[in-house]
């Protein structure tokens, strides 16, 4: 995306909808076009048109409308999203080392791993790109029902209209998150290139209007508008604005946080799955626990390339995939060792001497030797065959087989088990922790480890804990951010993670507004220190 808050409008009517909808340009118009010296009139038929008149007329076309504002959701959450990637590679839990030339990409996996992007990265631009097009996306729906003729509304307008908003509040939150200052732009017809930006706290306050607002007018959640930005979904979206609100103003909202929270835990609409890796399965649409998530089909919606990314090469012949994974993505060695040996959620780590799925030992493509993948990681950089085994791989969404790194598992945006951290956080921080106790207990008997009494409940214990129950779910960069501005807990020790240190300024905690967003609007200023 080469603009800011840019899109085509007659590509998003015309590609989103020509399942329910066909458009034909008249052939005189098509004439003219191509042939601007042509004088000859020509007649035209038109078969199907678009119409004040007749459109939004029947569900399909509804949806097929609101689809449009969910597109932009498959480039955030999952591998290889410009998202995931910065809020991921820049912690301690994923780590990308540049395997001989494998994984070395000009050097941007160090440079995020070590607090040293540029500006120029393209997962930056990524990552801006879709939060800002899918808030374009969703100005664009807004402002198509607001141009409709009141007798052709639809009947849930209102409904539809606090939807898409509440979905714009979840792009904006992510956009501010990664870069502060961004640009705040609420209708869709503002010109890209006169845009100013708003500061976090100016954000924030939008946004904490506009869900206030909005989430009371969503629908609950059914099998009918899964995907779909449900009540629920909103008061997570409004749990995370208010988890770090002193982060983003200076000031601390644990009391609303914890209300939020508390909204979708009595709500009676979730329970924990009993088992955790079940709600990343292929077909997880079943889960007990999942909240908010993007729907993925790896013949249709791409996206999710969480096997491609993670997996050894030889792991094609473990899941039969029909394609060699790319051997990249793995857990730093004391990520993976904060796990005990009883935690079933280590099931989500392959380590160890692989396997066929007929059982036969696997050896490493291209070198012969045994695939015994390792956990120790403790470079960023090695040549020697043996660094290709070095750290452990997620299988935390379940491979697909017959697939070549594109796989059909829903991506889980919001899921319960978030929830009961989020209170258990909340709690601790307002001085009750029995409460938080019981919250953060039930998450720890359904990894099978030991409950905790009140000593182990201290703040670095709780951090700790939401590594584990939330491993690469694009959340971890937030909670150490969070942590460190609140409690002085080190954001990065060198000792746990190679090459890594604090960040004595702090000024990493923002990534640079991405050069090619600054070279389309020169209203756009940098941010502190890049």
């Amino acid at each position: 995306m080469g603009q800011i808050f840019h899109l085509n409008k007659k590509n998003l009517i015309i590609k989103k909808m020509k399942k329910h909808l066909i458009i034909i340009i008249p052939v005189i118009l098509l004439a003219i076009l191509i042939f601007p010296g042509c004088e000859k009139q020509l007649d035209s038929k038109v078969y199907d048109q678009v119409t004040e008149n007749n459109f939004f007329q029947t569900p399909q076309q509804v949806n097929a409308t609101l689809a449009q504002a969910y597109t932009p959701m498959t480039g955030i959450q999952m591998p290889p999203g410009g998202s995931f990637i910065l809020n991921e590679v820049s912690t301690d839990e994923l780590i990308v080392p540049t395997r001989g030339n494998d994984w070395y990409d000009g050097g941007k996996w160090q440079r995020y791993w070590t607090h040293t992007p540029l500006y120029t990265d393209a997962d930056i631009n990524i990552a801006w790109s879709s939060y800002a097009s899918g808030t374009t996306a969703c100005n664009f729906v807004l402002n198509l029902l607001n141009s409709l003729p009141p007798a052709n509304k639809p009947s849930n307008t209102a409904q539809i209209t606090a939807e898409i908003k509440v979905l714009r509040a979840y792009y904006l939150l992510g956009l501010m998150d990664l870069f502060g200052n961004i640009p705040l732009v609420t209708d869709f017809n503002t010109v890209p290139s006169k845009v100013v930006q708003s500061t976090p706290s100016a954000v924030y306050a939008f946004l904490e209007s506009e869900l206030l607002t909005n989430v009371p007018l969503l629908q609950a959640p059914s099998a009918a508008n899964y995907g779909h930005m449900t009540k629920y979904g909103g008061y997570m979206v409004l749990a995370h604005l208010y988890l770090n609100a002193q982060v983003y103003t200076g000031t601390a909202e644990w009391t609303k946080a914890l209300s939020a929270a508390d909204t979708v835990i009595n709500s009676g609409a979730y329970s924990l799955q009993p088992n955790y890796l079940d709600n990343f399965i292929v077909a997880n649409q079943g889960s007990l626990e999942n909240i908010f998530v993007i729907p993925f089909n790896n013949n249709y919606i791409g996206g999710n390339n969480w096997e491609a990314m993670t997996l050894h090469y030889s792991n094609m012949y473990t899941y039969n995939l029909t394609g060699q994974p790319d051997n990249g993505f793995c857990a730093p060695t004391a990520f993976y060792r904060s796990f005990t040996a009883t935690d079933t959620r280590t099931k989500m780590w392959e380590l160890g001497q692989q396997y066929s799925s007929s059982g036969a030992i696997l050896t490493d493509l291209g070198t012969g030797l045994l695939c015994i993948i390792s956990p120790y990681v403790l470079q960023l950089s090695n040549p020697a065959d043996s660094f290709r085994l070095a750290g452990a791989r997620s299988n935390k969404y379940a491979p697909q087989p017959g697939t070549n790194g594109m796989q059909s598992n829903s991506g889980v945006v919001y899921r319960l088990g978030e929830a009961y951290l989020i209170k258990a956080e909340a709690e601790l921080r307002l001085g009750d922790a029995s409460d938080a106790l019981i919250a953060v207990n039930a998450i720890r008997a359904r990894a099978e480890v030991p409950a905790w009494g009140l000593s182990d409940l201290t703040l670095p214990n709780l951090l700790a804990e939401r590594g584990r129950e939330m491993a690469w779910e694009n959340v971890r960069r937030d909670d150490l951010i969070r942590f460190e501005v609140a409690d002085k807990v080190p954001y990065f020790t060198g000792a746990r993670v190679p090459g890594k240190s604090q960040d004595p300024d702090q000024h990493t905690f923002l990534f640079p507004i991405p050069q090619a967003q600054m070279n389309t609007n020169p209203n756009l200023k940098q941010n502190t220190g890049y």
